[in-house]
């Protein structure tokens, strides 16, 4: 994780309040409608609400296709219905109809008709023909049950023909509704001006009458309904919640109430309309339909409500579309309003801090993690708030969603833009300046501080891999420099590889000695086990160099290798104006001196004891001696590694036990029996017949009786 400083988080900050502000911005203030249609549908997959339609307070009697394919309404205009529909409505009033909404104007009389018709217009023959329909109208709007609709408009209003408006006492009420920019119904105004005063809506003014409450003013502006506080984030509006989708809003055929009617079924009207609110409108394909906040997951024309008289259509069977007939939209409206179920949006203050909240957190992600690591927690997040959302949503509380994923998305991709070209500039020029030179772990640490490599060390247990090729020097006489420089380059990259694999730091290349070390930089407690097992892969590798690479071929080349485990001082040492990533102490001379030793047992790799102990139980191993080397006056043990526990070959484990055995006779003074051991294995293991020689050597002149088992190795 990447280390953050002051510029950077001014810079995240900064990103922040430049991304929430510009989508929140009012030029974007579409993707707060996108934000309500995003959460109707995903809280319509996620958490569907299935409510009976029966308990809906609100139902829609249909002019529908079934109605004009029906007589007497088949080829007639609709003028002529209108005593059909004053006799349905009385029935729908009579059956105990809360109140009666019309979503329909007519606004003309078919009395009007200047149509010829025989000697005489059309209206005059027709004069008298919707006495019985303002009756009905009269009657209805008296007893406080029927509100009819008109459209306001400066230019083209559309209202219902006089004698209906006088008929009903002028009880009209507006139809409007709110379109948001992208022609999208969201929301729906609460009141009108008129007259110079205040009129509320139609589907107010159904509630209310459902509720028995008369909409008022509060303090704050917000207008109350029957103690209910309607949130409007849009002054004068409610936010439509679609939570059924449409569907649980029961919805009757007119012209099956009309032949329920003809019936005399009046216990059918009683059962499917007392105590409802019922608004009449149209619904058919191509008239009146309006997309809405359910336009994502497909919104429903109702639910088809049980049949009186007449069987239902073949094609009655819905499917769920973008847009919906305009009555559903009104009893929306209505049923938010009698179920106190509006849905409240957070104001813009509050929706601008989230969204700048949200852009912030994955600004910093960006700063600190890697672009796919920021990438990664940017979907998380978005995953997780989205949760949150749909389930705020679910309680009608409408979160922003949109605004807060793209603002963060794009504080994304500005944090990454900014690190390329500004704040990573410095750490790519140290990752490129010292890559060559010093560990990756060296400069992780010096571009997380922020601070250049000084000089200072610290004590840290560490193993130390020698290796240094035999005999090379009278190979390298032999080719050319071109020859050299290439199979020397091919040498330390393979063991490299090799080491810096199993955790090693690769301190310096001495000619062809290679200078190691594990458990520094990085920790690692199996630095022993890992050194050990980096030693026998490098034997491993040069025998396949030998045997397969052209530029060893006739060489033969072979090396030894010193491990050895303890405290040592790791660290930048030199001077104040260059200085190495590298070690220094007892433990390294100790290696260093090990590894020549090799080649006096004819071994390619030696270890300490320490070393051993260490790297525990993981490898099969034989006890080569205990040694004295130069400059050190302390005995060390050696051992030699031969492969991994349980992987060691039947010739390995012969000249093991062998071993071990002339060992023992050695250190038990019966050189005669030691000899004899050592003997068994000598042709094939160089150690084996140094030992026979010695032992031999000491059975025919015994040594003194001071005499300890160490080998005192005078050389380097």
């Amino acid at each position: 994780m990447r280390r953050i400083g002051g510029r950077d988080i001014v810079a995240a900050i900064l990103i922040a309040l430049l991304a929430g502000a510009i989508f929140t911005s009012p030029p974007l203030q579409a993707l707060q409608g996108l934000s309500l249609d995003i959460l109707t549908a995903l809280r319509g997959w996620l958490v569907p609400e299935h409510r009976d339609p029966l308990t809906s307070p609100v139902v829609v009697v249909a002019i529908d296709g079934e109605t004009y394919d029906t007589p007497p309404f088949r080829g007639s205009p609709t003028q002529t219905w209108t005593r059909e529909i004053g006799r349905v409505l009385t029935g729908i009033a009579d059956g105990g109809a809360k109140v009666i909404g019309y979503d329909v104007i007519f606004p003309s009389s078919i009395e009007q008709s200047e149509i010829p018709f025989g000697d005489a217009p059309l209206g005059a023959r027709m004069r008298g023909f919707d006495r019985d329909y303002l009756i009905a109208l009269r009657k209805l709007s008296d007893n406080g049950k029927l509100v009819l609709g008109e459209i306001l408009s400066n230019d083209h209003p559309d209202v219902p023909y006089l004698a209906q408006r006088l008929a009903v006492k002028n009880n009209v009420r507006a139809l409007n509704v709110h379109t948001d920019t992208d022609d999208v119904i969201r929301r729906m105004p609460l009141s009108f001006s008129v007259g110079g005063k205040q009129v509320p809506a139609m589907a107010v003014e159904l509630a209310a009458h459902a509720l028995g409450a008369e909409p008022q003013t509060g303090p704050s502006g917000a207008t109350i309904l029957s103690g209910y506080a309607i949130p409007s984030t849009v002054p004068n509006t409610l936010t439509l919640n679609y939570r059924g989708m449409g569907r649980d809003v029961p919805t009757y055929s007119f012209a099956d109430l009309r032949a329920c009617l003809e019936k005399g079924d009046s216990d059918f009207f009683r059962r499917a309309f007392n105590g409802k609110v019922v608004l009449l409108g149209t619904i058919l394909n191509f008239e009146d339909r309006k997309l809405t906040s359910m336009r994502l997951s497909g919104g429903y024309d109702g639910t088809s409500a049980a049949r009186c008289a007449q069987p239902a259509p073949k094609s009655s069977a819905q499917k769920a579309r973008s847009d919906v007939a305009g009555v559903f939209v009104h009893a929306a409206v209505v049923r938010n309003l009698i179920e106190h179920d509006a849905v409240t949006e957070l104001g813009f203050p509050t929706r601008t801090i989230l969204t700048v909240l949200f852009a912030a957190a994955i600004a910093f992600a960006a700063c600190m993690l890697a672009p796919g690591g920021a990438l990664i927690a940017w979907f998380a997040l978005v995953a997780v708030y989205t949760a949150v959302a749909v389930g705020a949503f679910v309680h009608a509380l409408a979160l922003p969603l949109t605004e807060p994923a793209l603002a963060s998305l794009t504080a994304l991709a500005m944090m990454t833009s900014y690190r390329f070209v500004l704040a990573d500039r410095d750490e790519r020029f140290l990752r490129k300046s010292f890559a060559f030179y010093l560990a990756p772990e060296v400069i992780d640490t010096m571009v997380a501080s922020g601070k250049m490599p000084a000089l200072g060390g610290e004590m840290r247990n560490v193993t130390m891999f020698f290796s240094d090729l035999s005999g090379f020097s009278s190979i390298a006489e032999k080719m050319t420099p071109g020859e050299l420089v290439t199979l020397m380059n091919e040498y330390l990259s393979a063991m490299t590889d090799i080491i810096e694999g199993h955790g090693g730091y690769v301190d310096k290349y001495i000619g062809d000695s290679i200078v190691a070390m594990f458990g520094a930089p990085a920790d690692d407690p199996a630095h022993a086990r890992n050194a050990v097992r980096a030693a026998l892969k490098c034997h491993d590798r040069l025998a396949e160099l030998n045997a397969n690479h052209p530029a060893f071929a006739g060489h033969g080349l072979s090396h030894r290798i010193g491990l050895n485990s303890g405290e040592a001082v790791v660290g930048n040492i030199g001077s104040r104006r260059r200085f190495n990533y590298t070690v220094m102490s007892d433990t390294v001379n100790v290696a260093s001196r090990l590894e020549g030793a090799n080649k006096y047992y004819g071994t390619a790799i030696m270890a300490s004891e320490t070393t051993m102990a260490q790297s525990g139980d993981a490898f099969a191993w034989r006890e080569l001696d205990a040694i004295r080397v130069m400059g050190r006056g302390e005995a060390i043990r050696v051992f030699e590694p031969l492969a991994e526990k349980g992987a060691e070959s039947s010739e390995q484990t012969k000249v093991a036990a062998a071993y071990t055995e002339g060992l023992a006779c050695w250190r038990a003074r019966t050189f005669a029996k030691a000899a004899e051991a050592f003997e068994r294995m000598a042709k094939v293991d160089p150690a084996s017949a140094l030992f026979a020689k010695r032992a031999k050597a000491l059975s025919a002149n015994p040594p003194p009786p001071d005499w300890t088992p160490v080998n005192i190795l005078e050389g380097k």
